[in-house]
């Protein structure tokens, strides 16, 4: 009962659970256990840093504060042969560009960067995203991207405004070239643009940046080196968005040196204008002229040409289409780079040949009837026909070259069995071509430069599959046939015929001078070899050249008051017309005066021919440079 009367009931207390008891002491101790494991994650990440990695993130620290530069040098300058100071081929022009520096563009800021950009330059912004992704992934990313080059001043100026407002973005100057004698020299000069990503993987130890410009073909390319300079550095202190702050330490860049080429301007340009004037409607055509004595290139034209100064700015692709696309190939320099029957200017060769291995001597007299007959050897019901250009009647060895007798040299060349006349033969005819340096480049320095072709039995059945037949030496005897040769290669085999046997390296550059104008190096004439000839039947070829000029089909190639020796060429090339006949390529090469030579020229005009072109075209050139030079250079500015 209860003390009211009622009865109490009683119960027991619920009885507490040990464990929790003990609830608070244990989790006093797991977040005892969880701080002290993590300062022991802690200490051991600060030890690995600071003692094991402490090199490394110090370095990388450094260079979030500290920045090596390199300081592009000035590139040198290009000059004519006159080294006229104040008139150089090529100047340096101000470039402004814009760049970016992936490291130091902030990450939560990029879209926005590329949005301000894109509105500024009309770049898109996911093409500037992919371009920084790229160079994260595969370049140095504190090396400056250009992002588009050749900005106008007044785009410059906004971006350097800006500045503040683009982290990571900055406004580049840097020297462009601007070649002030444009298509006249373009295939000589060449031009220089940005490096290319193969061209960096080869070219990064030698101090090269990926954002560098380089000579690409003609002379900027192969003396490069020479025109380069040494690149400078500079130590700079910058801030968290990579501006810089100051200068800590620097070492001047080496400005490059100056080219001065053996190219006469006036007389390059007299050239090319002539050039231009014969040529018509032909796809192409080139001229070269040279000094005999020391091979110095005094003009070198290949037509049409090209403004050189596209490859300096941003080249569109409609742009580059249209050049690689035209039937004349601009691009390309004719006078060395593509190959071409030469026809008949290749018959002093030949004659040379057959005068030195006793084959023909001056008085060896062969009358052309306008055709010869060959009976096939293994077939007598088979004969085949080889046409002269007219019937000329007999004909010596001067009447042969002067009157460029088809007939004589197939004699000379492949012999007339039927006759008991034992010609030259394919072996012998292509040793002498070859010593004349044809097959080969002629190593002048540009690059580009083809070897020609000499062709002799084993190469026609390594290369054909077809055995060597008496038809294909008539054909290589007059230049025709497989023979194929280079204006230049030409050229420089007369001129050894000229100057008495000594085959020359062709010279475009004269002379290296520094950056204030004293030279450094000079360029004098180089014999590749002496021709396997004797002086007397070298002297021999030269009076029929002279006759073949004075009264015979060169006359077209007359200069007053100066007497020109020479040979045309009238080559066919390519696939039979309706009438039988074939196009023809026209030459004439030569050299005056006569009995002093002094220089030679060579003109080939693409579809043309050799009285009714070539030859009247280096009459002007010659003209020009005896009578007319002189004057020009004193009324030039």
């Amino acid at each position: 009962m209860d003390w009211f009367g009622g009865e109490r009931r009683w119960r027991s207390q619920k009885p507490k659970r040990r464990e929790d008891a003990y609830t608070p002491g244990r989790k006093f101790l797991l977040l005892h256990i969880l701080i002290v494991l993590l300062f022991a994650i802690l200490t051991i990440q600060l030890v690995r840093m600071q003692v094991f990695q402490g090199d490394d993130y110090r370095a990388q620290a450094q260079n979030n504060r500290l920045r090596g530069l390199q300081v592009l040098p000035m590139r040198g300058l290009i000059y004519d042969r006159s080294y006229n100071a104040d008139r150089p081929l090529v100047e340096n022009v101000a470039n402004y560009s814009a760049v970016i520096v992936p490291a130091d563009l902030p990450a939560k800021e990029e879209a926005a960067v590329f949005a301000r950009l894109e509105s500024l330059l009309d770049i898109p912004a996911q093409e500037m995203a992919q371009r920084v992704r790229e160079r994260r992934e595969d370049g140095d990313p504190y090396e400056a991207l250009v992002i588009k080059d050749e900005l106008d001043r007044e785009t410059a100026l906004i971006l350097k405004e800006l500045s503040s407002y683009l982290p990571g973005v900055d406004l580049q100057v840097e020297a462009r070239r601007n070649y002030l004698s444009g298509d006249l020299t373009a295939h000589i000069l060449g031009y220089v643009g940005r490096i290319s990503a193969e061209e960096y993987a080869d070219l990064r130890d030698e101090g090269y940046i990926l954002n560098d410009r380089l000579g690409k073909t003609g002379i900027e390319l192969v003396y490069e080196d020479i025109l380069r300079g040494e690149p400078g550095k500079k130590l700079v202190e910058v801030d968290a968005s990579g501006r810089q702050q100051d200068v800590l330490d620097s070492r001047a860049s080496q400005p490059g040196q100056n080219v001065v080429l053996t190219i006469d301007l006036e007389l390059q340009r007299m050239t090319a204008d002539v050039l231009r004037e014969f040529m018509g409607a032909s796809d192409n055509a080139a001229a070269v002229v040279m000094d005999v004595h020391t091979g110095e290139i005094l003009a070198m034209v290949s037509l049409p040409s090209y403004d050189n100064n596209l490859f300096s700015e941003t080249l569109g692709q409609d742009e580059l289409d249209a050049l690689l696309n035209e039937p004349g190939k601009p691009l390309v320099n004719h006078a060395i780079a593509e190959m071409y029957p030469p026809g008949s200017s290749f018959k002093p060769i030949t004659g040379l040949a057959a005068l030195q291995e006793g084959v023909a001597t001056t008085s060896t007299t062969i009358v052309s009837h306008g055709y010869i007959t060959v009976t096939n050897e293994y077939d007598p019901s088979v004969v085949y026909v080889f046409h002269d250009w007219a019937a000329l009647g007999p004909l010596d060895f001067y009447g042969g070259i002067s009157w460029s007798s088809d007939i004589y040299f197939y004699y000379l060349a492949g012999g007339k069995q039927d006759e008991g006349f034992q010609g030259l033969g394919e072996e012998r005819l292509a040793r002498y071509a070859r010593s004349f340096g044809l097959g080969e480049p002629t190593g002048v320095s540009l690059p580009g430069e083809s070897a020609g072709l000499v062709p002799d039995a084993k190469w026609k059945e390594r290369t054909v599959g077809e055995m060597w037949y008496v038809g294909d030496t008539y054909y290589f005897g007059i230049g025709q046939g497989y023979l194929a040769v280079t204006p230049l290669q030409l050229l420089d085999a007369v001129v050894a015929i000229a100057n008495g046997g000594e085959l020359l390296r062709p010279q475009l550059v004269k002379e290296i001078r520094d950056c204030h104008g004293n030279v450094v190096a000079t360029f004098g004439k180089e014999v590749r070899r002496r021709l396997p000839v004797d002086e007397d039947y070298l002297a021999v070829v030269r009076e029929a050249m002279r006759q073949s000029v004075s009264t015979g089909v060169a006359g077209s190639a007359k200069v007053p008051g100066v007497e020109v020796a020479g040979k045309t060429g009238t080559a066919e090339f390519g696939s039979p017309q309706e009438d039988g006949g074939y196009e023809t390529h026209g030459w004439f090469v030569g050299f005056a005066p006569y009995e002093n030579p002094e220089i030679a020229v060579v003109v080939f005009v693409q579809r043309g021919g050799g009285g009714q072109n070539a030859a009247p075209a280096a009459a002007r050139i010659l003209d020009y440079y005896f009578h007319q030079r002189y004057v020009a250079e004193q009324e030039a500015p």
